[in-house]
């Protein structure tokens, strides 16, 4: 015998409320529409559902076992909505977040920690790329958003740039490093310690080339290519080696008290980083972690700003 699991619903909520009319407000549908649906229901079971002459309504026997049943059902209803609520306001689901790797490292990691503090419900995995890269995987919908660097008036059809942080570049040092102890910098200070570069093909690789050549390099003395901060800032901690880093990832780190910005001002890229994502995103949990993202940036560049106005850059 198959019974209809609205009828069940009905049947547990009308006994919870104590009667048919109380039942009936607590699922939003009307007393007659809620008595023809028991009626229903005992038709179809040829049995009664509630003791004769009982009030409140008292259940028979079967009443109060399919009543339970109706229990069940009325119960996953309602976290069942729950979810659906919690995934249209961006409070649950899986966001999947993409870029290079120094910023999603230094800084993208963290904020999404805060932001699950807030929102425990959100899962978020993370990839690596570059904006080429990052570009056709939201095309594809393998990323819901990416943090990428693009250089000033640079598109990418299809898609929506956002930008959260002006480009700046610094030379980077270990903690300890000879030349941080120096107040004046000139290019030979650089030109005689070894280098440390990114992995090729994104703009910090190609930065890194030009301003060695405009520093006079003939060649440029790459003794290790690192793809993550991790790697990059490990190695460093243990070598004199010198890297082009953004100062917004030399500033994150500051706590840790491992890489310094050496005062030596360089040629600067004409780009932003920024949020890059479908101009119609469909996830409101991506959403909701992309404005907690901007807000960040916000506040950071403040800090990051007032940090580097207290360095005397040169030569």
């Amino acid at each position: 015998m198959r019974l209809n699991e609205r009828h069940l619903m009905q049947l547990a909520a009308t006994l919870d409320a104590g009667g048919v009319t109380g039942g009936a407000a607590l699922l939003g549908l009307t007393q007659p529409a809620v008595s023809r649906s028991l009626a229903a229901l005992e038709a179809r079971l040829g049995a009664p559902l509630f003791e004769p002459g009982r009030r409140p309504l008292a259940p028979t026997p079967l009443g109060a076992e399919l009543a339970a049943h109706g229990r069940v059902l009325l119960a996953a209803s309602r976290r069942a909505a729950e979810a659906a609520e919690a995934h249209l306001r961006g409070a649950s689901g899986l966001v999947r977040v993409g870029g290079v790797p120094f910023f999603l490292d230094a800084m993208i990691s963290r904020m999404v920690a805060t932001f699950q503090a807030a929102e425990p419900g959100v899962a978020v995995r993370q990839s690596y790329g570059n904006a080429d890269e990052m570009a056709a995987m939201l095309l594809a919908d393998l990323v819901d958003l990416a943090v990428v660097p693009l250089a000033s008036g640079e598109a990418r059809p299809g898609l929506r740039f956002t930008e959260i942080l002006p480009g700046r570049n610094v030379v980077a040092a270990r903690a300890g490093h000879p030349l941080a102890r120096r107040r004046r910098l000139r290019a030979p200070d650089l030109l005689a310690f070894p280098w440390v570069a990114p992995l090729p093909g994104s703009p910090l690789h190609a930065d890194l080339r030009s301003i060695l050549v405009g520093l006079g390099a003939a060649e440029v003395a790459v003794r290790y290519s690192g793809g993550s901060l991790l790697s990059v800032e490990t190695y460093m901690a243990e070598s004199d080696a010198l890297a082009i880093l953004p100062f917004s990832v030399v500033f994150a780190q500051r706590k840790a008290g491992r890489l310094v910005a050496l005062p030596f001002d360089i040629p600067q890229p004409q780009r932003a980083l920024g949020l890059l994502r479908l101009p119609d995103p469909r996830n409101p949990a991506a959403l909701r972690l992309a404005a907690h993202v901007e807000t960040s940036f916000a506040d950071l560049r403040h800090l990051i700003r007032r940090h580097e106005e207290a360095i005397v850059w040169g030569p």
